[in-house]
């Protein structure tokens, strides 16, 4: 049997005119056909360079070397040249990448996508069929921009395996999905695998994902394999150091909700001798039957200065869209009858399938959507305004600001700031970079050059810079890796608690709602199916919908 994949000592740099930089140092390894390879590691380790040298996308780039040796199914090709490379890149070398959305041509529908691979109508309902699409002819008339998430990925399954490929490389594809989602598109691709008899080769940053799948896994640390060997006896009993940091760091619904997550870090954040000032607003900022109003918090009839007070209260609110093209605007109804009330100092999750309106409620809180109906008010006594830290935090901080800018803005913006002079300002920037274990050297720094979790950390002090009324938290931890991950989720438990922070905190992963939150809230369809403690989410969630989410967890 002819091996599907091999990698001869692969080396790749990324040079500039200043430096050169190797991505990939004398890498090795096989796929034999109907087995999967799982590469895994923190971002920068190489991962994706692998995944693009296999298919010989480094060959016209100036700024790259390359050197070493790919073969498929039995063919050697030299990952420098295009020689060779046409016949096998999207034929016996196919690709599911992290987002279906920015690989799908958006001008087509997906029958004429899927009609240039498989040549006819009914070939292409089959594999909308095999990828268990229900009703695959409205689909095939569908534009990408019209399919969920999961539907998206599932098309792009198929349009990858009717190519019939020896290897596929899979790349980040269950990143930004649910659980449940996740754990049916995990599921078809072992499926196909098993019946086509392709190679796979996966690259991931979820621990989790890579036990589900994978038959056997590298583990890779600044462009070299650190261990290789089967899944099970590496992530049970790790031989390396680097390896054991990943999988402690690997969030589970049995991680100790007491102490920090993952394996110890070095933080220094600052006293609370030095707390960052607090402005004096009395002010509560009140959505009322979709029309914003500002009032002297407890002077109305409905509420007294002696009620219980709650730092953010949805009281049957609805919110719907508007969708379809001219001559078809319909609405589509998002938000159905949500009561919601956080504490002073709670932290609450949301969670739920997408669709579900976690996001949609966020977007609310944070003043971005008006509910259609019902009262959304948000207590803003205890800080300066509403903060949001979005997933990617490269896209939500201006690009061409420095890290010293970014901040100061945010501090201009508010009373407090108003009132500093430009010395105490920057003090406050420095104290905020402090809280967050970031070093005065980025300040100069653009978020472009910054990695992934000094970027979300830069977010995290633009928030906190000075203290906001409420926080809220839209999947900050879902794109990066497990151990960047667990040090931004023990950030945050920190400073909620420190500086008396309330916190809504959206996210599809309940290992990090379980972490994070003192209460967990389940929607399905707009609607919320129950709110339960979050010491243990195993016990406290019933309802069915909640116990499939559950279910779907990779433990």
């Amino acid at each position: 049997m002819t091996t599907a994949l091999s990698v001869a000592n692969l080396t790749v740099r990324y040079t500039s005119r200043s430096a050169s930089a190797p991505a990939v140092d004398d890498v090795s390894f096989t796929i034999e056909p109907g087995q999967c390879l799982g590469v895994v590691g923190e971002s920068g380790s190489g991962k994706s360079t692998i995944g693009l040298a296999v298919q010989g996308l480094l060959t016209e780039l100036r700024s790259v070397q390359t050197r070493g040796t790919v073969s498929v199914a039995g063919t050697a090709l030299d990952p420098s040249k295009e020689t060779g490379w046409r016949g096998v890149r999207g034929h016996q070398v196919t690709t599911v990448f992290q987002d279906p959305m920015s690989s799908l041509d958006p001008t087509m529908t997906i029958g004429r996508m899927l009609g240039l691979v498989t040549g006819s109508t009914g070939e292409s309902t089959r594999w909308l069929e095999e990828v268990e699409i229900r009703e695959p002819a409205v689909v095939l008339k569908s534009y990408p921009h019209q399919l969920s998430g999961g539907m998206r990925q599932r098309v792009m399954i198929a349009l990858a395996l009717a190519r019939r490929p020896s290897v596929l490389v899979a790349d980040e594809p269950t990143t930004a999905l649910d659980v449940s989602v996740q754990a049916q598109i995990l599921k078809l691709l072992t499926r196909e695998r098993e019946q086509l008899g392709c190679a796979v080769l996966f690259i991931t940053h979820d621990l989790g994902v890579a036990r589900a799948v994978c038959d056997e896994v590298a583990v890779m640390n600044s462009g070299r394999i650190v261990e290789k060997g089967r899944t099970a006896a590496v992530f049970d009993k790790p031989a390396e150091p680097y390896t054991a940091r990943l999988v402690a760091s690997r969030l589970t619904l049995g991680t100790d909700r007491g102490k920090p997550v993952g394996l110890p870090e070095p933080m220094v954040i600052a006293s609370m001798s030095e707390a960052l000032v607090v402005g004096a607003g009395e002010l509560e900022q009140r959505w009322s039957g979709g029309e914003l109003r500002w009032s002297d918090f407890g002077k109305g009839a409905e509420r007294s200065v002696n009620a219980p007070a709650f730092a953010l209260e949805l009281a049957k609110v609805d919110k719907s869209f508007a969708t379809g093209g001219f001559g078809r605007r319909k609405r589509k109804d998002v938000l159905h009858d949500i009561d919601l009330r956080l504490g002073t100092r709670e932290s609450v999750a949301l969670v739920g399938e997408s669709g579900s309106g976690k996001s949609t409620i966020l977007r609310i809180a944070a003043g971005l959507e008006r509910p259609d109906r019902g009262d959304v008010i948000v207590d803003r006594r205890r800080g300066e305004g509403v903060q949001v830290i979005f997933q990617d935090a490269g896209a939500s901080l201006t690009p061409w600001l420095t890290v010293r800018s970014l901040l100061l803005e945010r501090l201009g913006n508010t009373v407090t700031g108003a009132a500093l002079d430009q010395a105490q300002r920057e003090k406050h920037v420095r104290l905020a970079l402090e809280r967050v274990a970031l070093p005065d050297t980025v300040l100069g720094a653009k978020p472009g050059e910054l990695s992934g979790g000094q970027r979300q950390r830069v977010a995290i002090a633009r928030a906190i810079v000075v203290p906001p009324a409420l926080l809220l938290c839209d999947e900050p931890t879902s794109a990066l890796d497990v151990s960047v991950a667990c040090s931004v989720l023990n950030l945050l438990n920190l400073l909620r608690h420190d500086l008396g922070l309330p916190m809504l905190f959206v996210t599809h992963d309940l290992a990090a709602a379980r972490v994070i939150a003192d209460r967990v809230v389940v929607l399905s369809q707009g609607r919320i199916v129950e709110s339960v403690p979050a010491d243990d989410l195993g016990s406290s969630i019933t309802s069915e919908y909640g116990r499939r989410l559950l279910d779907a967890v990779l433990n």
